[in-house]
């Protein structure tokens, strides 16, 4: 599947279309959406839990692909820019997000 360019950010880099990522999100949101449907029956405990896992498994998933996708564009962008300003903000942001963990 051919890699789509977005629009430019703020910072003027373009960033890579996270397009194919919805199909995914559906996915999961018909997965938590079955969920709601197993909570309303009142069914088993451990049913209910696993498909939250499974729910949580593929949102690390997803997450995994969009942050590699930034990592090979947005951040490979900036380095080959030669742009220490838009380097150190793109590195900031990455430990930013690793600290909230």
């Amino acid at each position: 599947m051919a890699k789509k360019i977005a629009k430019k950010t703020k910072t003027d880099t373009k960033h890579p279309s996270h397009s194919e990522d919805l199909v995914r999100l559906r996915r999961i949101k018909g997965q938590i959406e079955g969920v709601e449907r197993m909570i309303e029956d009142n069914r088993y405990c451990m049913d209910i839990v696993s498909q939250i896992r499974s729910i949580m498994a593929a949102l690390r998933s997803t997450e995994g692909l969009v942050m590699e996708r930034h990592l090979r564009h947005c951040v490979t962008d900036a380095i080959k820019a030669n742009d220490e300003r838009l380097t150190e903000q793109k590195i900031n942001e990455l430990l930013t997000l690793f600290q909230k963990r």
